[in-house]
């Protein structure tokens, strides 16, 4: 079993300041959800860099790839035809098609990445934690085994940052 502490703020500065404190004391955050992006927040959540980047960039590298060895197959290799003296494996001729697989392949595969790696495929139901989460609340969903859990600390914590409403769930895995 998990105990879920769930804690709702009315402005970010409160958010951030709390989710340091709680990471200071040893809760483990789980998430936070937000209206809207909030500056520093990873940072006080203790989050690593993204590495969407780096996964975009091996992508466009595959596409660019399989553009210039897919014409190059097809011109000079499958069905070499001579049209007006140029060679079959003309370069330049290559890079338009070759720009738009590369294109093509970086959003798809960073889209398709970023669904598998978050959790947010098609037919999966949400886990809600507090009404309005991202209507104008700032939620923070902090977690730790049952056993080690203080709810006393962590209710003293929010009070400190004047968290607007806060409550326990217990949920088995």
């Amino acid at each position: 079993m998990k105990k879920y502490f769930i804690v709702s703020f009315d402005n970010e500065f409160d958010l951030v300041e709390a989710t340091q404190d709680f990471r200071d004391k040893s809760f483990t955050v789980m998430d936070a959800f937000t209206p809207y992006a909030v500056h520093g927040l990873d940072k006080a959540m203790g989050l690593k860099p993204s590495r969407l980047g780096k996964i975009c960039f091996g992508f466009a590298l595959l596409g660019l790839a399989i553009g210039l060895y897919g014409q190059y197959w097809i011109s000079a290799v499958n069905w070499p035809i001579n049209i007006g003296g140029k060679p079959w494996n003309s370069m330049p001729g290559f890079m338009p098609i070759a720009f738009e697989t590369t294109i093509l392949f970086a959003g798809l595969g960073t889209v398709f990445a970023l669904l598998w790696r978050t959790g947010v495929l098609p037919g999966r139901k949400p886990k809600i934690y507090a009404q309005d989460v991202t209507d104008d609340k700032f939620v923070l969903v902090l977690t730790e085994e049952l056993s080690s859990f203080n709810s006393d600390t962590a209710e003293a914590i929010s009070s400190q940052y004047h968290a607007v409403e806060w409550h326990e769930k217990l949920e088995s895995e």
